[in-house]
Protein backbone atom coordinates (compact mmCIF):
# COMPACT_ATOMS: atom_id res chain seq x y z
CA UNK A 1 0.00 0.00 0.00
CA UNK A 2 1.51 3.33 -1.03
CA UNK A 3 1.77 6.05 1.57
CA UNK A 4 0.12 9.32 0.76
CA UNK A 5 1.86 12.53 1.66
CA UNK A 6 -0.20 14.97 3.63
CA UNK A 7 -0.76 18.20 1.77
CA UNK A 8 0.00 21.40 3.60
CA UNK A 9 -2.27 24.32 3.12
CA UNK A 10 0.25 27.12 2.31
CA UNK A 11 -2.04 29.77 3.78
CA UNK A 12 -2.36 27.95 7.12
CA UNK A 13 1.37 27.18 7.19
CA UNK A 14 2.30 30.82 6.62
CA UNK A 15 0.28 31.92 9.65
CA UNK A 16 2.89 30.32 11.91
CA UNK A 17 6.00 31.74 10.24
CA UNK A 18 7.89 34.41 12.17
CA UNK A 19 9.84 37.02 10.24
CA UNK A 20 13.09 37.01 12.21
CA UNK A 21 13.71 40.59 11.15
CA UNK A 22 10.89 41.65 13.46
CA UNK A 23 12.39 40.15 16.63
CA UNK A 24 15.00 42.89 17.28
CA UNK A 25 14.03 46.57 17.27
CA UNK A 26 15.51 50.00 18.05
CA UNK A 27 13.11 52.50 19.58
CA UNK A 28 14.18 55.99 20.68
CA UNK A 29 13.42 56.43 24.36
CA UNK A 30 13.35 52.71 25.18
CA UNK A 31 16.59 51.15 26.44
CA UNK A 32 18.40 54.27 25.28
CA UNK A 33 17.55 53.46 21.66
CA UNK A 34 19.79 50.42 21.86
CA UNK A 35 18.73 47.20 20.11
CA UNK A 36 16.29 45.15 22.16
CA UNK A 37 13.97 42.21 21.82
CA UNK A 38 10.67 43.45 20.34
CA UNK A 39 7.80 43.95 22.78
CA UNK A 40 10.19 43.79 25.76
CA UNK A 41 12.67 46.02 27.53
CA UNK A 42 15.37 43.34 27.28
CA UNK A 43 18.37 44.67 25.40
CA UNK A 44 20.57 42.65 23.11
CA UNK A 45 23.44 43.77 25.35
CA UNK A 46 21.83 42.11 28.37
CA UNK A 47 21.49 38.82 26.49
CA UNK A 48 25.06 39.15 25.18
CA UNK A 49 26.39 39.80 28.70
CA UNK A 50 24.78 36.61 30.03
CA UNK A 51 26.09 34.70 27.02
CA UNK A 52 29.60 36.03 27.68
CA UNK A 53 29.24 34.88 31.32
CA UNK A 54 28.80 31.33 30.02
CA UNK A 55 25.02 30.92 29.89
CA UNK A 56 23.62 29.22 26.81
CA UNK A 57 20.40 30.25 25.07
CA UNK A 58 18.26 27.74 26.96
CA UNK A 59 19.64 28.92 30.32
CA UNK A 60 18.91 32.55 29.39
CA UNK A 61 15.31 31.65 28.51
CA UNK A 62 14.99 29.82 31.82
CA UNK A 63 16.44 32.77 33.75
CA UNK A 64 14.24 35.35 32.05
CA UNK A 65 11.02 33.37 32.02
CA UNK A 66 9.28 35.73 29.60
CA UNK A 67 11.38 35.16 26.46
CA UNK A 68 11.22 32.47 23.83
CA UNK A 69 14.20 30.56 22.53
CA UNK A 70 13.69 32.24 19.15
CA UNK A 71 13.94 35.69 20.76
CA UNK A 72 17.16 34.81 22.58
CA UNK A 73 18.73 33.31 19.46
CA UNK A 74 17.70 36.43 17.52
CA UNK A 75 19.48 38.58 20.12
CA UNK A 76 22.56 36.37 19.99
CA UNK A 77 22.54 36.48 16.19
CA UNK A 78 22.32 40.27 16.31
CA UNK A 79 25.20 40.33 18.79
CA UNK A 80 27.43 38.16 16.61
CA UNK A 81 26.55 40.11 13.47
CA UNK A 82 27.10 43.49 15.20
CA UNK A 83 29.65 42.59 17.84
CA UNK A 84 31.51 45.91 17.70
CA UNK A 85 28.30 47.88 18.36
CA UNK A 86 27.20 45.70 21.28
CA UNK A 87 30.69 45.51 22.80
CA UNK A 88 30.83 49.32 22.73
CA UNK A 89 27.54 49.45 24.66
CA UNK A 90 28.79 46.89 27.17
CA UNK A 91 32.07 48.78 27.65
CA UNK A 92 30.23 52.06 28.19
CA UNK A 93 27.92 50.45 30.75
CA UNK A 94 30.88 48.94 32.59
CA UNK A 95 32.68 52.31 32.66
CA UNK A 96 29.53 54.01 34.00
CA UNK A 97 29.19 51.35 36.69
CA UNK A 98 32.82 51.69 37.75
CA UNK A 99 32.54 55.49 37.84
CA UNK A 100 29.40 55.38 39.97
CA UNK A 101 30.90 52.75 42.28
CA UNK A 102 33.97 54.94 42.81
CA UNK A 103 31.78 57.97 43.51
CA UNK A 104 29.70 56.03 46.02
CA UNK A 105 32.89 54.77 47.67
CA UNK A 106 34.06 58.34 48.17
CA UNK A 107 30.74 59.26 49.78
CA UNK A 108 30.76 56.39 52.26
Amino acid sequence: MAMMKAKRDPVKFMQFVTDIGTLIVHTPGICGGRPRIADTRVSVGRIAAWYKMGLNAEEIVERMGNLTLAQVYAALTYYHANREEIEAYLSAEKADYERLAAEMGRLA
